[in-house]
């Protein structure tokens, strides 16, 4: 069902891949909202010809970016602007990669090249998009950015690895900058911690189906879905929520305030 939430606002989606991600679901549930938005990924992902099928169901244009390249953010902002002939309303950053990860490298054990790359693209991009959103005057007054975190960035996960510490750091640039642009501009910052979900990158952590099965048992309402996170992100992007900013918010039916929970004992007394 549609609300009419975003109505007349426009935004930008960062991330989207296939039918799997959030980033995906997130541009889907916006238009259904009355939203138009300009989609963007990196050029390798570009490549795989995926989100071309997303664009012409949205009816928006693809505008590829390097979200490790100044020059890239840039000009994103700069055709964003001139294709709705002025700023943006709500960007979503859905963006993660850890090298260390993808070849099972353990925690201690990291190669310092493939962190730097990783910090780079899942955490610091989220400072270069905004800082590039500032320069540009991109983002209208009373704008909502969110970006996607995930509950390690707290407390610790086996195989998570360094998209633990990206994640933290991911979190502290959104407060950082929902003070600053709060100040300057009324636009909120905010990060959203999702329960693990089946997407191309969550499946790339060793154990991740555990982390889901486990998830699962330690929340009263079950784990949040893709589906459903789109519908967050949706109201966080709309006006209902105007006055909140600076968060991290957990969306994942309770998980993160559940000590322990029946299921869980009864599975450890077997």
């Amino acid at each position: 069902m549609a609300y009419n939430l975003l109505k007349g606002k426009k935004g930008i989606i960062f991330g989207a891949l296939n039918e799997q991600s959030i980033a995906w679901k997130v541009a889907q549930r916006a238009v259904q909202e009355g939203a138009e938005i300009v989609l963007s990924n990196a050029p390798i992902a570009l490549r795989m010809g995926e989100l071309n099928k997303l664009a012409e169901e949205c009816n928006a244009p693809i505008i590829g970016a390097d979200v490790t390249s100044n020059d890239d953010i840039n000009n994103l902002f700069t055709k964003t602007k001139e294709h709705f002939g002025g700023g943006v309303d709500f960007i979503l950053h859905s963006i993660g990669m850890s090298i260390n990860v993808r070849k099972n490298i353990p925690y201690p054990e990291n190669n310092y090249d493939f962190t730097h790359k990783g910090f780079d693209i899942s955490a610091l991009s989220l400072h270069r998009i905004l800082q590039a959103a500032m320069k540009h005057d991109a983002i209208n007054e009373w704008g909502s950015v969110l970006a996607l975190s995930y509950i390690a960035g707290q407390r610790y996960f086996p195989g998570y690895n360094d998209m633990a510490d990206n994640k933290a750091v991911l979190e502290s640039i959104a407060r950082n900058f929902g003070y600053e642009y709060g100040v300057s501009k009324k636009v909120r910052v905010n990060t959203i911690s999702q329960s693990p979900t089946r997407t191309t990158a969550g499946s790339g952590v060793k154990g991740f189906d555990g982390f889901i099965d486990f998830a699962e048992k330690m929340s009263p309402l079950g784990n949040a879905d893709a589906d459903q996170c789109a519908d967050y992100c949706v109201s966080m992007f709309s006006d209902l929520t105007k006055m909140v900013t600076m968060q991290n918010l957990f969306h994942d039916g309770g998980f993160s305030f559940t000590g322990v929970t029946q299921a869980v004992i009864d599975q450890m007394g077997k």
